[in-house]
């Protein structure tokens, strides 16, 4: 198995320590490196990305306000000289955290958990049934995508509401959405993802899951009756 991973840091010496580690392990394959997130960003736009060793510290925008903007994140092991970013590290569900200077030892112990994390989502079609992965109370959690009925914005975070239980996670209804099928979920309102075969009835204001009432944008009324056209 081998990460496709890129490299982000404004010192162009530590980057370049940091790329002699990456290029010497054998279960990485470099694609890029960039001198900030701005570059990133765009980089990102063309690669397929499986991990980014992250600088926090960069001018305009840094790591974190990098990751904000993301439509879709990769992996992430933040690269910094301070310790006292790391309960927020933790917060934007980083793989590890790793503090400048880098031993070989820590560094490959970071890749070892990037590798395992990996395999956990590499078989999306498992007999048991599709799935995602998310965190939740500090927690990852399986979940299975026939039991979402459907997804709410709660500010900076989501609220993920299945056939059991309700999921609060750190993410973006954009970035959320990304994670799920297209041809099995739509974004019928700003604030509101809902699992299409979970539709049990619908008018121009309303989408009816069971008991409970989701508002209907206006402008999505069309494209929610050819979804279900579809499915």
């Amino acid at each position: 198995m081998t990460l496709n991973c890129v490299v982000v840091d404004d010192s162009a010496i530590q980057r370049l320590s940091i790329v002699k580690l990456v290029e010497n392990h054998p279960s990485l394959n470099l694609i890029a490196e960039y001198s900030s997130a701005l570059e990133t960003k765009n980089g990102l736009n063309t690669h397929q990305v499986d991990l980014i060793f992250l600088d926090i510290e960069m001018p305009v925008l840094n790591g974190f306000e990098l990751l904000d903007v993301l439509n879709k994140k990769p992996q992430i092991i933040f690269v910094t000289g301070k310790t006292e970013y790391a309960f927020k590290a933790f917060n934007y569900d980083a793989t590890d955290y790793l503090h400048k200077p880098i031993t070989k030892e820590r560094f490959n112990t970071s890749v070892e958990k990037a590798l395992e994390q990996h395999k956990l989502t590499l078989d999306f079609h498992e007999e048991e049934g599709e799935h995602i992965f998310v965190k939740s109370n500090l927690k990852k959690r399986k979940v299975y995508i026939k039991d979402i009925k459907w997804i709410e914005a709660l500010g900076d975070y989501v609220k993920l509401v299945t056939e059991d239980t309700s999921l609060v996670v750190l993410s973006t209804m954009k970035a959320f959405e990304a994670e799920l099928p297209e041809n099995k979920f739509l974004r019928i309102h700003k604030s509101y993802i809902v699992n299409l075969d979970k539709i049990d009835r619908f008018n121009s204001k309303n989408v009816e899951v069971g008991a409970y009432e989701i508002p209907l944008s206006r402008n999505k009324k069309t494209q929610l009756v050819d979804a279900l056209n579809n499915i």
